[in-house]
């Protein structure tokens, strides 16, 4: 059974999604840049499957330029860019939560997260130190 069988028996993929994706799902990219004199200030991107679920990736303004909007520019831009798909996630570099609050996001109440590096696993999985 393909997989886009398997996905219709459980009614994960509904007859909308189907039309619009008859070849199953796809990934695309989402990116946005700020410059100044030439020079790349700040940066965003996000991945997507198109339409249900997106992720939001390295949202990074120089240290030189925070704190002028530029941040919150970035992450405005790529949610018009994902504006058609259901869900949009991201993880927050610890402290900075309030910044994605502003911009509408919430925490989620089944996240979860897997991390190579026991640093990271300490600082952002919950356990910390058992993680």
């Amino acid at each position: 059974m393909a997989g886009n069988e398997r996905c219709v028996r459980i009614r994960w993929l509904d007859k909308t999604y189907r039309r619009s994706h008859p070849a199953g799902i796809s990934s695309k990219q989402y990116h946005c840049a700020c410059f100044f004199d030439g020079r790349i200030v700040g940066f965003g991107r996000a991945l997507s499957d198109g339409v249900f679920n997106a992720a939001i990736y390295d949202v990074v303004v120089h240290r030189d330029f925070q704190k002028r909007g530029i941040g919150k520019a970035i992450v405005e831009d790529l949610l018009a860019q994902l504006r058609h798909v259901s869900c949009v996630h991201l993880i927050a570099t610890t402290g900075n939560e309030p910044f994605y609050q502003q911009a509408g996001f919430k925490k989620i109440k089944t996240a979860m997260g897997r991390y190579l590096s026991r640093d990271l696993a300490r600082e952002y999985l919950e356990g910390g130190e058992n993680a």
